[in-house]
């Protein structure tokens, strides 16, 4: 025999108390809870408003923070991630030795987390700034996917000379610099080997690895050189200069800054990112720029795992 209930004049089975504890029966809960959702609702919406007026005075003011903070967070974080640059610099002396630590003394295996950290955090630096990025947003051709498969066959080949190891190296020990060494070696971080065993764990890593390498990089990177230093270099009015039109200083730079951004990749650097400038001289439209760097970059990724080249990142 249901059992019934007999409350506020109405008579409930107990199958119905769940439902009627949201409804009319009880209206005074019903009434508290519309109450702090309503309240919560306009807290929310107040300080959003007031972190988007602070947003706008910020970058109104200083128009160069949208350019500089995404990939000020991902330099910085990734600090954090442990090198593998002893290993590289003996390679060429044929010596193996075990992985080096971060600044830090973080070991190894905590890489996965730290890259997915440094991602996390670019991306809500991405999510704060987009709205300036938007003006400079334009359709994409043909022509930046095509020079991105022609830059990522010419980056996989320019390293696989490795000028750097057997030229730059020993150049800087013979002038003491030894120290110098490595100091922008990837931490080559290979899921297959590091995470051997956990399927579902390469295949998280390989994701989020990829989401960053592909789609990430190159839009704070090209935002950064293209979008600020080197419109910068051109006039004091940079934030008004058209992307694409180019001085002999801000070609140079545009090519200097990301060498020194990939000391292990030098000769590929200079030869890669000289190429991305005469693309936006061409088009005039820094989403080239972008298309190419992420065709690019899904040519190197796919390279990577295909050959296991896990020193290319």
């Amino acid at each position: 025999m249901a059992l019934r209930l007999r409350l506020q004049g109405t008579n409930l089975s107990a199958s119905d108390v769940g439902r009627s504890w949201h409804s009319r029966e009880f209206p005074y809960r019903t009434s508290l809870v519309f109450q702090l959702k309503k309240v919560t609702s306009v807290m929310i919406k107040t300080i959003g408003k007031k972190l988007l007026e602070k947003r706008q005075e910020m970058l109104s003011i200083h128009p160069w923070v949208a350019f500089v903070l995404p990939i000020a967070v991902f330099l910085f974080v990734g600090s954090f991630e442990p090198k593998t640059h002893e290993l590289v610099q003996n390679a060429t002396d044929g010596i193996s030795s075990l992985p080096s630590t971060s600044w830090f003394s973080l070991p190894y295996s905590l890489y996965p987390w730290i890259y997915t950290a440094k991602l996390f955090a670019t991306l809500v630096a991405l999510c704060f700034v987009w709205p300036d990025y938007r003006p400079l947003m334009r359709s994409i051709g043909w022509k930046g996917i095509s020079i991105g498969i022609v830059g990522g066959v010419l980056w996989i080949t320019i390293c696989n000379l490795e000028w750097e190891q057997s030229t730059l190296y020993p150049l800087l020990k013979s002038w003491r610099l030894e120290s110098l060494l490595g100091t922008g070696s990837r931490s080559a971080f290979n899921p297959f080997l590091e995470l051997k065993g956990n399927t579902f764990g390469v295949l998280i890593y390989l994701a989020i690895r990829g989401i960053g390498l592909v789609l990430v990089v190159p839009v704070i990177e090209e935002h950064f050189l293209r979008g600020l230093v080197m419109r910068y270099l051109a006039t004091d009015k940079w934030w008004n200069y058209p992307i694409g039109q180019v001085t002999v200083l801000s070609a140079i730079v545009g090519t200097v800054v990301p060498m020194l951004m990939h000391p292990d990749e030098l000769l590929a650097a200079a030869v890669w990112f000289s190429l991305i400038t005469i693309l936006a001289w061409h088009t005039n439209n820094l989403w080239e720029c972008i298309a190419a760097h992420c065709t690019s970059n899904l040519i190197v990724g796919a390279y990577v795992i295909v050959y296991g080249a896990w020193r290319l990142v």
